[in-house]
């Protein structure tokens, strides 16, 4: 019997659940960023060795912020300027930051509350273009009967994930996509969370006919807070299991001098 308490609860019974998009070609991608592209370069039977074993192996082309992914604090700047006041220009010298890169993104066994917003509005999916206020994420909180606190992990549902099998209806450029205003960027920074995301390609409220002119609460949450933020969410099966509450796992990759990680974030739940 272990005496660590960690190893007791997940020897315990713990079920893990899906808080990411899978990774495929044609998936839908902000046309701000190089689309993810994968095939296989080398096939079974392609080449086969003496003893009868064959190998296949794939090629991937994807950028840093396409699918579930996490921006790392160079990804955004502000009058030339990253968080704690990082000259953008210098730091990106030689075509890598030196300050802020991916590879200095945490890995994360947080807290993690889920900001449930459509259902506090009643409805599967918000409307195209919402903007989440900080009125909505008090009424999300107290439907989850769970607030996020310092160094926790908040994550915002609008129910826009379900619209990821049709890239045209899920990035919105004409319809807009629901998202978090600055009013909510504020209510999360209050509470000292280390990193939110949600179910959208840009997080934040992208207006009818927008596109991404300009993302207010990118600036407010990485560059004026250091809080690192995640997109294209899945969190319907999260939503749908009824808990508010979990342990969040995750791992971004260390790829050093980026912008941002794809990652596989994870709840672990009781079972």
């Amino acid at each position: 019997m272990t005496q660590d308490a960690l190893l007791a609860a997940v020897s315990g019974g713990v079920r893990l659940i899906e808080l990411g998009q899978p990774f495929f070609t044609g998936m839908p991608t902000s046309p701000n960023h190089p689309g993810f592209r994968m095939t296989l370069i080398r096939r079974h039977g392609d080449m086969q060795r003496a003893d009868g074993g064959s190998a296949a192996n794939e090629i991937i082309v994807t950028g840093g912020h396409v699918g579930t992914h996490i921006d790392a604090l160079s990804h955004v700047s502000h009058c030339g300027k990253l968080h704690g006041d990082v000259d953008a220009a210098e730091a990106q010298q030689g075509g890598v930051f030196k300050t802020h890169g991916a590879e200095n993104l945490p890995g994360l066994l947080r807290r993690a509350v889920l900001l449930d917003v459509a259902a506090v509005h009643g409805v599967p999916v918000l409307e195209p273009g919402y903007g989440v206020t900080a009125e909505d994420l008090e009424a999300a909180a107290k439907l989850a009967g769970a607030e996020p606190g310092p160094g926790d992990v908040a994550l915002i549902r609008t129910g826009w994930a379900r619209n990821f099998s049709d890239p045209v209806a899920y990035m919105g450029k004409e319809s807009g996509v629901p998202g978090a205003d600055v009013s909510a960027a504020s209510w999360l920074t209050a509470r000292g969370i280390v990193a939110t995301g949600a179910d959208t390609t840009a997080y934040e409220q992208i207006p009818a006919g927008a596109g991404h002119a300009v993302l207010p609460v990118h600036r407010v949450l990485l560059v004026e807070s250091g809080i690192f933020i995640m997109e294209h969410l899945n969190l319907e099966a999260i939503a749908e299991s009824g808990v508010r509450e979990f342990v969040f796992m995750l791992a971004p990759l260390r790829i050093v001098g980026g912008t941002g990680s794809p990652i596989r974030p994870l709840a672990a739940v009781a079972a």
